[in-house]
């Protein structure tokens, strides 16, 4: 297109109309603003104005467009290269012009996917394929990694990540050489500037810049999905550990049912046949010179019938201490007092030949403890002493200080506790296999050591089968006067 000094068209090839939407020849003569946007106007004739006054050649390519302004009014980007010349003292412009919609568009699409790649939250990095040099790395990477971009461009994968060298990237990114996948993915750790790591979730795939073949890797900061992973794990294993444990426990209280079953069962059947028998045979005794033998039944009844006591308040010890409702009475006694209800109680239970063995010097020794609990415990192991005791044997009692703890003991010389079952000794419903022949429940041990903790006191026992065992019952000093 020719314009001259006064922006009159002179003259326009067949591309200028077709650009502009005219019909051919139907520019000529018309005032060039009829290709300018109206609102572009004003400055566009002051523009050329000056340009004509200076009368530049301006080539093309130089970045010099404007809007171009189509018949229809549509709007779009030109190209203009000017070249002034003069004919017959006569000044003129050719004006060389190229739609560049398209290469604006192209442009504008380069920018909005390079403004996306900068700014990014994740990791971007492109690197060369042979060199593995990094060419261009996001912000967000910068950001996070440490390195500015010139820093980075003199390093590779290898010289970020955590033990992997050149030949480790190289075995890794090994597939999209030999075109075997795609893109691949892999998890791996890098390294800031500063040192520190976090973990990392890399997707890398093949692409090329021009002619040169690069990777396009982009990364994910998984610190944090890391850390879920890591206590979700962690909770897991922690309810799968207490799911095991409410299982063994509900495995446990099946098995303590059945024992207790099996326990009631054997325990109160032979007192009640004995309670049984000996009433049947009162009946019989009718005479007044019967009474001794009425007495020897009505004396068994009622030591049969204290058994079964006996074992009823265990179990009601039991569930209370289950339960958490037992209430424990502090006072002041002389232990003496304990001691001699026990002897005397357990006098009736001696076998033949038995004895017990009394403590010396307690009459000076008070208490301030529970005095039902003492009496509990320590009845529990005389009867037991004599339970397993063979006949013509002694009890040991004794009472004596050890640093700061006050030892009751009981000794005896009966078959003793097997080595392999000590260890359950005080467990609820447990019994030797030595002593199973014998009368018990299996549980005023387990009762005994349980209050006796609740009350910051301890029973502990040494034994050797076949020749006793010694159970010693520790209450702290603070809680006796002497």
């Amino acid at each position: 297109m020719v314009v001259n000094d006064k922006q009159l068209i002179v003259t326009a090839n067949e591309s200028a109309h077709n650009m502009f939407g005219y019909e051919t020849d139907s520019l000529i003569g018309q005032h060039l603003n009829i290709l300018i946007p109206s609102t572009s106007r004003p400055t566009h004739s002051k523009n050329v104005k000056s340009y004509l006054k200076k009368g530049e050649k301006r080539q093309m390519g130089n970045g010099h467009t404007f809007s171009g302004c189509k018949k229809n009014g549509e709007e779009f980007p030109v190209e203009v290269g000017l070249n002034p010349f003069g004919i017959y003292g006569n000044h003129y412009t050719m004006a060389l012009m190229t739609d560049v919609t398209e290469r604006k568009k192209a442009e504008e699409e380069l920018s909005h996917w390079f403004q996306i790649f900068n700014e990014s939250l994740n990791e971007i990095y492109v690197f060369d394929a042979d060199t593995l040099k990094f060419i261009n790395v996001n912000f967000g990477a910068q950001s996070n990694i440490g390195y500015s971009l010139k820093e980075l461009r003199g390093l590779t994968p290898a010289d970020i990540t955590l033990n992997n060298d050149q030949k480790d990237i190289r075995k890794i990114i090994a597939p999209l050489q030999n075109g075997t996948e795609p893109k691949i993915k892999f998890e791996t750790v890098h390294c800031r500037k500063n040192g520190s790591q976090y973990p990392i979730e890399a997707y890398v795939q093949a692409s090329i810049i021009g002619k040169r073949k690069v990777y396009v890797a982009i990364i994910l900061d998984i610190t944090e999905r890391k850390a879920y992973t890591q206590n979700l794990e962690k909770t897991v294993a922690e309810r799968t550990e207490q799911l095991e444990e409410a299982l063994s426990a509900e495995k446990e209280l099946g098995n303590l049912k059945t024992k207790f079953l099996s326990l009631v069962s054997h325990e109160f059947k032979t007192p009640l046949s004995s309670i049984l028998t000996s009433a049947t045979l009162l009946g019989k005794y009718t005479e007044t010179a019967q009474q001794e033998q009425r007495e020897k039944h009505l004396n068994t009844i009622k030591s049969k019938v204290k058994y079964l006591d006996n074992i009823l308040n265990d179990f009601l010890s039991v569930e209370r201490l289950e339960s958490g409702k037992v209430t424990y009475q502090h006072s002041l006694f002389a232990l003496s007092k304990v001691v001699n209800e026990v002897v005397y109680q357990a006098n009736t239970l001696l076998k033949d030949g038995q004895r017990i063995s009394y403590p010396q010097d307690i009459d000076e020794i008070s208490l301030y403890f529970d005095e039902k609990i003492l009496e509990l415990a320590l009845s529990n192991l005389v009867h037991n002493a004599i339970k397993y005791s063979p006949e013509n044997t002694t009890i040991d009692l004794y009472v004596h200080k050890k640093k700061n703890r006050l030892l009751i003991g009981s000794k005896d010389q009966g078959i003793g506790i097997p080595e392999a079952e000590q260890k359950f000794i005080f467990e609820r419903y447990f019994r030797a296999g030595n002593a199973l022949l014998n009368q018990g429940t299996g549980i005023g041990l387990n009762i005994a050591k349980r209050h006796l903790e609740n009350l910051g006191a301890d029973i502990t026992f040494t034994s050797i089968e076949n020749k006793g065992s010694e159970f010693i019952i520790s209450i702290p000093l603070k809680h006796t006067k002497a």
